[in-house]
């Protein structure tokens, strides 16, 4: 006979039996995405081909613009996923359907290493990932009763734990595959992970809460006085947030070519320059406990720590990491390019701005959301990062001279986002103060 599934959250102060499903799956989806991700600016600056099979790369700026296109793409779509998962299919079916889209894309990655290969490739992991990016952490939240709540928070974290423990060693073992074996294994491998993880939470679909999708009581709440007033508060926070992800996600952009420029070797072992990503997830395993039990509460003796002040701390942050790498480059330009090891610090930084920012935007975002918007309102969460990159991949098709070159050559390119960013964060401390929080709790 078959087990009927869950409705809504059982009475119990315990963790959800369906979260080790739903952080198993998180932690083989962020392996292959980032495992993609973090070989794209290399792939397309050095293995890309011609139809004749002939080396064809691209220039290192048409690079950068086209991998931030393709982030922002992949931070649209949860628009699509948000509406299908809410409005029609709930966040369940949504899930599994766009992951079968997402290996497709996994595959024709692995196939065909020419641009067209790359073009249908992105597009299917664009809509796949995308799509199931706002339905994936609502669904996390729609695990949990009032009883449980208090979990809610911890939870959050483990889960962003878990993805950044995937993308580590993805960061790590990807680009040595592309570099020993060549685009069709290093594309082939993240595709497997992927298709794993939709068999994981294939497995825990009798242990989930499955909300069911609202149909029109969705877009009526969407489009009330108190949906739209939701939404419009929420989109006043996030166009302060693209902005941080306009600089955040040039680790696998900006600041992968600029460690091509540098000494890699490190105790007599070459790291390649897509390696250094990796920094990144293990410093969010590192320093989001280390947040979460030291500083934060030595913080809060010192001022009121809010979902706000956290936010405008981080930016603060974001703008000294870029100072540093413009000082990095600028050692660079000098002709006095450092070790690979001086970007460690940077990474330091940009990761203790993102448990700030983006590890508390992603708790905020389900919190001032109603019942029956959860993933629609994570959605125009993701959608501050779709913004963001589209904005560095605008900055970086525009500065592009025909002959290659670049209108913001070496360091000016890092000066100018870091002043960028200087003006975001004032900007946000100011449009803060008169955000008023609202909370949401799933009864």
């Amino acid at each position: 006979m078959k087990t009927p599934y869950h409705t809504a959250p059982i009475s119990s102060t315990e963790i959800p039996p369906g979260i080790p499903f739903i952080i198993g799956n998180e932690l083989a989806e962020r392996f292959s995405y980032y495992g993609m991700r973090a070989i794209l600016v290399v792939f397309m600056t050095q293995y890309l081909m011609n139809a004749d099979g002939r080396l064809a790369p691209m220039a290192a700026n048409e690079a950068k613009a086209y991998f931030h296109l393709f982030v922002s793409i992949t931070y649209f779509t949860p628009f699509l996923g948000a509406l299908l998962a809410d409005g029609l299919l709930g966040k369940y079916r949504t899930i599994i359907l766009l992951s079968i889209v997402y290996c497709l894309g996994h595959f024709c990655l692995a196939l065909d290493d020419t641009r067209t290969g790359l073009l249908v490739g992105q597009a299917l992991i664009a809509l796949g990932a995308g799509g199931i990016k706002p339905c994936v952490s609502a669904h996390v939240g729609d695990q949990f009763g009032v009883k449980n709540q208090h979990w809610l928070s911890k939870v959050f974290s483990w889960f962003y734990l878990t993805l950044n423990l995937g993308a580590f060693v993805s960061m790590l073992l990807v680009p040595w595959l592309l570099k020993t074996y060549g685009a069709s294994v290093a594309f082939s491998v993240p595709g497997v992970l992927m298709l794993l993880a939709t068999v994981i939470f294939w497995s825990g679909r009798y242990r989930f809460v499955h909300i069911p999708p609202a149909g029109m009581g969705f877009v009526r709440e969407a489009l009330s006085g108190e949906g739209l007033r939701c939404l419009g508060r929420l989109s006043g926070i996030y166009l302060f947030i693209a902005m941080f992800w306009a600089l955040f996600d040039q680790n696998g952009s900006s600041w992968v070519l600029q460690a091509q420029q540098m000494d890699r070797h490190v105790f007599g072992i070459e790291i390649l320059p897509s390696q250094i990503q990796a920094a990144n997830p293990l410093l969010i395993v590192l320093l989001t406990p280390l947040f979460y039990k030291q500083l934060y509460p030595a913080m809060g003796r010192l001022l009121h720590l809010s979902y706000m002040n956290k936010i405008a701390i981080g930016l603060f942050i974001t703008v000294l990491s870029f100072v540093l790498v413009a000082y990095i480059q600028m050692r660079i330009d000098a002709g006095n390019p450092p070790n690979i090891c001086w970007q460690l610090p940077a990474y330091l930084l940009l990761t203790s701005a993102e448990v700030m920012v983006s590890i508390t935007c992603l708790e905020f975002s389900y919190t001032q959301a109603p019942r029956t918007m959860k993933s629609l309102v994570m959605s125009f969460y993701l959608g501050a990062v779709a913004l963001g990159n589209l904005f560095t991949s605008a900055v970086n098709f525009f500065i592009e001279n025909p002959d290659g070159s670049s209108r913001l050559a070496g360091a000016e390119y890092f000066w100018f986002f870091a002043a960028l960013m200087l003006v975001t964060a004032v900007g946000f401390v100011r449009h803060s103060r008169h955000y008023r929080e609202h909370t949401y709790l799933q009864e």
